[in-house]
């Protein structure tokens, strides 16, 4: 881990969105695989939490992270994946903004999340591009876009990428997230065994029960 000075933004809280269907994963919950002998899911809230004075997951098995000492909320629009644990997120978020992550990028640094959060001025959101896609699970969103999200999500929408073409978006380009500290390293995605290889992700940890497939973004 990178110990760093404590930074924290009033603006925005840290939201962990935990559970996922980790298919590729053959069935093993990607927040309780180990670097260096360290849960996924407890390296990004110590990163969130030197960043945010409120930090909170998103979990529909909460008995899953009660040893995390962290609080734990569950989807209120079920079976949407991130989208609707981003709308749980932004029910609970003490603060204007969440900055919002999952537990696939066990290399999470301060300093992407530090210039993102630097950005805010009063977009809907703030979504950085990486490795020629959108990164919307390492992202900023609004705490007014609950109702939205809630009327989208009525209206047929199941993603965040069905989400995000309705709101103010300001997207991050790579080449100005390429000149940040930590960002090649923040957005190593842990989808499969073979990239848990790659990267010296153990593979032991807790197979999926309980809680509701994040799904598609």
């Amino acid at each position: 881990m990178h110990e760093q000075r404590s930074w924290h933004s009033a603006r925005v809280a840290g939201v962990i969105l935990a559970g996922g269907r980790n298919s590729r994963m053959g069935g093993r919950d990607k927040a309780f695989l180990r670097v260096d002998g360290e849960t996924i899911v407890a390296r990004t809230l110590s990163v969130l939490q030197r960043c945010f004075a409120a930090v909170v997951v998103v979990s529909n098995a909460p008995e899953k992270y009660a040893g995390l000492g962290v609080e734990v909320v569950r989807d209120e629009l079920v079976g949407l994946g991130p989208l609707g644990g981003l709308h749980a997120a932004l029910g609970w978020a003490p603060a204007p903004y969440a900055f919002v992550t999952a537990c696939d990028m066990p290399f999470l640094r301060e300093e992407p999340i530090r210039a993102l959060a630097a950005r805010l001025r009063d977009q809907d959101a703030i979504v950085p591009h990486w490795d020629g896609d959108i990164e919307p699970l390492h992202a900023l969103y609004a705490a007014r876009l609950r109702p939205r999200i809630a009327a989208a999500a009525a209206a047929g929408a199941r993603a965040l990428r069905d989400f995000l073409p309705q709101v103010d978006v300001e997207y991050v380009s790579q080449t100005t997230m390429e000149q940040v500290a930590g960002a090649e390293e923040s957005f190593r995605n842990i989808n499969t065994p073979e990239d848990a290889a790659r990267f010296a992700v153990q593979m032991g940890g807790e197979t999926i029960g309980g809680d509701a497939p994040r799904g598609e973004q």
